[in-house]
């Protein structure tokens, strides 16, 4: 009886500890993606340090461009000539937006031929796009006339296509108005083709492509990123915009 009792309890000891050292199992938890900060972090830039010189700026696009439903030194232009500026202040960075709210490719080109820039600019960029896909216009419209446009801003660009940048679409998606829109969802996969076409057509040609899209699929998890109007981006997001375009710009522009 004693034997079988020292059996029992060397078979529950053994038990025992292996209990103790067996790890728990980590409960799986569904990755949280990392979204970029909302408050833009300041941009590390080195440039030359030059005086009274002029740098011009060239920006070509739509609402995005214009900054509609924010004040005018709130759009994104404006914001990076500020950066510009604040890199190197004893310098001039006179600006020339081309770009209205609504303008597809079509109106942009129109509105360049009518307007005739000249040929000199230190920075050109481009944005353009959204009135394509928002006024349902066919895909192979902007296939063809995105080219155009990028061949016209390395031409404004004192022929230089190093001195061009050009900005992905936003998701307006990810706004109060895409989302009442009916199917956001729609939206944001031709949007995707939209620019996966522009970013390819870049990249082939050796252009600098901006991704600024995520930045403005947060507008529904914060609502400071979206203007008053429920569309278009606020300053914030255009100042991130500035945070991704400045390193860029910088040394476009010193060439």
């Amino acid at each position: 009886m004693k034997k079988q009792f020292q059996i029992i309890v060397a078979f529950f000891l053994l038990f025992f500890i292996a209990s103790c050292s067996t790890e728990n199992p980590i409960p799986e938890t569904n990755p949280v993606p990392l979204l970029p900060n909302p408050t833009p972090n300041p941009v590390s830039v080195t440039v030359p340090q030059t005086q009274n010189q002029t740098f011009s700026y060239l920006a070509l696009g739509d609402s995005y461009t214009i900054g509609q439903s924010v004040c005018e030194t709130c759009r994104f232009p404006e914001q990076l000539r500020k950066s510009l500026r604040n890199l190197n202040p004893n310098n001039t960075y006179p600006i020339k937006l081309i770009a209205q709210t609504g303008w597809t490719t079509t109106n942009l080109i129109s509105a360049i031929d009518l307007q005739n820039p000249n040929s000199d600019y230190d920075l050109v960029t481009l944005l353009i796009g959204v009135n394509n896909q928002y006024q349902n216009k066919p895909f192979t419209l902007y296939q063809k006339e995105f080219p155009e446009l990028v061949s016209k801003a390395i031409a404004f660009a004192k022929g230089d296509k190093n001195n061009v940048i050009v900005v992905s679409i936003p998701d307006y998606a990810y706004t109060p108005f895409g989302q009442g829109s009916g199917n956001p969802s729609r939206i944001s996969k031709e949007i995707d083709e939209y620019n996966a076409f522009a970013k390819k057509y870049c990249n082939d040609n050796t252009i600098e492509f901006i991704n600024i899209t995520d930045i403005t699929r947060q507008g529904l998890t914060n609502s400071n990123l979206v203007a008053q109007d429920g569309l278009h981006p606020s300053e914030s997001v255009y100042s991130l915009f500035v945070e991704r375009i400045l390193p860029k710009a910088a040394v476009a522009i010193q060439k």
